[in-house]
């Protein structure tokens, strides 16, 4: 932060390692003595439908809630009755609180009235600016020190309230917090820019995919009425039929858990699939036993084989490259393409295009749990050119997508760089390395 803004004239040390040197006028004192520190509470047992009400005062607030919320809490899916509002802690709001369980040290502040539960703490007689701790939490250095088994941070009443923290008068501090309200708005617009445009360039990879493999490569070529309606028309001389017919077999995985002792063979999942990869650092690994018998019944897929994911998040797919052995898990299908009449490449490409992801989600849509069977699978139609042009289709559709992934690469990077520059911000604001009492915002 060094250049562009000032520091304060004199500094003195403040024996926190996270605090490092603080301005001279500033105290530093433990959370505990600005407020109480106090966690949560959850009606018991919490599935019971008692204590929900969809018209309830209070909303009940998750870890996940507050995982998908920025600084405020405007959302959440579920209310309590009033039974349920008095078994657990009411905020109004406005209130500052921070979870302490699933994602740890994730702080917010209540922009409804809202329940939390003992998966966080609260500070009923905050004698600060309830966003200035905030910003002390999001600086995300506070937390120093206090990772406990290891790296994995353990928060309670007592760690959170034993953070030292600096402070001044609260007019200072909310001239710190006008701040970084108006700077960290700025660098989130420009994020927002950049997740735009990833947002933009996945909707034109989608595009440039299914067009290509839905009306050709040649513009000028003659067409003819597919038959669906869904699919429009499509070059006079490809196939039209169910996908099924250019396969030799659709099958999937294990329908038993890996034996994970002495594991020696990789047990792949729909979780260690990312953008047409096998992620095989984090799969797990199965006994040489249990690989063995997955490989007779059918699991082992072979290299040209399309996995395509059938539980939770449906329709992901990947082609299995060559040189790895593996076995997979139920959650994926194993289509055997024809290499007489499909190319892997296309045919992999053909199931991201809306042609195949509409017709999987018509069979999966309103389910609870999202899956897709393989007899559902069964009953999807494609469109087929021949060989020979499949694979002139699937290279293309390669060397345009290299460019669209450079572009997002160089986006995630910019995005990668802005986070942290308001993390750094945040925290040189929060710790006094920068002097804002005189600041302005610009224009």
């Amino acid at each position: 932060m060094a250049g562009r803004y000032q520091a304060y004239p004199e500094y003195k040390d403040s024996g926190e390692e996270w605090l490092g040197d603080v301005p001279s006028h500033w105290e530093v004192i433990q959370i505990k003595h600005l407020s109480t520190v106090r966690r949560g509470a959850s009606p018991r047992p919490i599935d019971d439908a008692k204590y929900f009400d969809d018209e309830g005062e209070y909303a009940w607030t998750r870890i996940a809630d507050v995982t998908a919320s920025e600084m405020y809490l405007f959302n959440a899916p579920q209310r309590l009755s009033d039974l349920g509002s008095s078994l657990s802690v009411k905020l109004e709001p406005g209130a500052l609180f921070l979870s302490i369980a699933g994602t740890v040290g994730k702080p917010c502040i209540t922009g409804m009235k809202a329940c939390i539960h003992d998966g966080f703490v609260y500070f009923p007689e905050l004698k600060i600016p309830s966003k200035f701790l905030f910003y002390v939490f999001a600086g995300e250095q506070a937390y120093k020190g206090l990772g406990k088994f290891g790296t994995q941070l353990n928060l309670n009443t007592d760690t959170v309230g034993g953070i030292k923290i600096g402070c001044t008068e609260n007019s200072q501090l909310e001239k710190i917090v006008q701040f970084l309200d108006h700077e960290t708005a700025k660098i989130d617009t420009l994020i927002d820019k950049q997740q735009q445009l990833i947002k933009l360039l996945k909707e034109k990879r989608q595009a440039v995919i299914s067009h290509a493999v839905t009306k050709g490569l040649n513009p000028d070529a003659p067409m003819k009425d597919s038959g669906v309606e869904w699919l429009g028309e499509v070059p006079e001389h490809w196939d039209v039929c169910l996908a099924k017919f250019k396969t030799h077999a659709i099958t999937d995985g294990a329908h038993i858990s890996p034996d994970t002792k002495n594991g020696e063979h990789y047990f792949v999942s729909i979780k260690d699939m990312c953008d047409g990869l096998i992620n095989f650092e984090d799969a797990l690994l199965t006994s040489k036993e249990s690989y063995k018998y997955l490989v007779n019944t059918g699991c082992k897929p072979e290299p040209g084989d399309i996995l395509f994911s059938k539980d939770g998040t449906i329709g992901k797919t990947v082609v299995t490259p060559e040189n790895v052995d593996f076995v997979v898990a139920s959650s994926l299908i194993i289509i055997k393409p024809n290499l007489k009449k499909l190319s892997p490449q296309f045919f992999d490409y053909l199931c991201q295009s809306c042609v195949i992801q509409e017709q999987v989600n018509s069979f999966v849509k309103g389910a609870a749990l999202k899956r897709l069977s393989i007899q559902n699978l069964l009953k999807v139609w494609g469109v087929f050119p021949p060989l020979d042009e499949q694979v002139v289709i699937a290279k293309h559709i390669d060397k345009k997508l290299i460019r669209y992934q450079q572009i997002e690469q160089t986006a995630n990077n910019a995005i990668a760089l802005m986070q942290e520059r308001r993390t750094a911000l945040i925290s040189a604001a929060v710790t006094g390395k920068i002097d804002v009492r005189d600041w302005q915002p610009a224009g």
